[in-house]
């Protein structure tokens, strides 16, 4: 692994021409994660055998403190696809990058990042970057160009968030993103997370959506309701549901989704998988993921992965 470590940061230093010397800068954490699996996929048309690789990644990021009360931090992070099947010079896009300031005031960023609504989904999404992530069904799932973050402190385990999405053009027009945080995304912290979040006119939709996700015993529950409406008036309203149950070195979980839009056409995802830990930042996967849909194709995959962390 140490090998696929080495040549995915010489390949994205050599294509973003970054000196070397960048990489080894004090402050600066290196960090990513292959994901790639072997399944068997019918997107409607008919079953096929591929190898995926699922939101692979690597990244740079850090901070520099100007003083006790302020500090720079920043990131640059590129999507990675390890299974050789990308179109020519699309081998390696842009994720979240951006820079800002943090201190008391909370902290601000500018650049590309992810929405405030899509942050507010935190760990509910069991198998994001896989077949049945959430955003399969239901929009919001924004990660944008040309933003402003903000994000406070926290107050009594609360955190408020915003986004807003500059124009860019003469003709375009601004959109923004808000969301009320409480407790801990990874409940490590807390025994629960929940939010509130809202788009405004992103990507051509209005989205309303509420989130929970907590611990009971060794169980994880959590649920998802989302209502959004599209610039042209087509409304849907939907719901997610997600378990998952730690036996050991195994995982269980599963998740089901339901999108119920204008004029009863009704889709839903079901998903059944399961993750053992080979060792603290590596695991195998296997999950089952079939799509019911009422105006398109029904599809299915069956898949067995890896997934390297570091």
């Amino acid at each position: 692994m140490n090998t696929f470590k080495n040549t995915i940061l010489a390949s994205a230093c050599s294509l973003l021409a970054l000196p070397a010397s960048i990489a080894m800068a004090e402050g600066v954490t290196i960090y990513g994660k292959a994901n790639v699996s072997v399944q068997s996929s019918d997107d409607g048309a008919g079953s096929y055998s591929e190898v995926k690789s699922n939101a692979s990644r690597i990244g740079f990021k850090g901070n520099y403190e100007i003083d006790s009360d302020l500090t720079v931090i920043y990131r640059a992070e590129f999507q990675v696809d390890l299974d050789g099947d990308s179109e020519k010079g699309n081998s390696i896009t842009d994720r979240n990058q951006y820079i800002g300031l943090k201190g008391n005031f909370g902290e601000v960023l500018l650049g590309k990042n992810d929405t405030m609504l899509k942050q507010s989904q935190g760990k509910l999404d069991l198998f994001s970057d896989l077949n049945a992530d959430i955003k399969s069904l239901f929009k919001g799932e924004n990660r944008m160009s040309d933003t402003i973050t903000y994000k406070s402190p926290k107050f009594n385990g609360f955190q408020f968030g915003a986004t807003y999405i500059t124009e860019d053009a003469i003709d375009a027009e601004d959109a923004s993103s808000f969301a009320v945080f409480y407790g801990d995304k990874k409940l490590k912290k807390s025994n629960i997370f929940a939010s509130v979040a809202i788009d405004s006119d992103v990507k051509g939709y209005d989205i309303t959506r509420a989130t929970v996700q907590g611990k009971l015993g060794k169980v994880v529950l959590g649920a998802m309701v989302q209502s959004q409406e599209s610039s042209d008036g087509i409304e849907m309203d939907g719901y997610m549901v997600s378990l998952k149950y730690p036996l050991n070195k195994i995982t269980l979980k599963g998740q089901y989704q339901l999108a119920d839009h204008d004029g009863g056409d009704e889709k839903t995802a079901f998903t059944l998988g399961a993750d053992y830990k080979l060792a603290k930042n590596t695991k195998l996967y296997t999950f089952y993921t079939t799509f019911d849909m009422d105006s398109s194709d029904d599809q299915d995959y069956l898949a067995v992965g890896i997934e390297y962390k570091f």
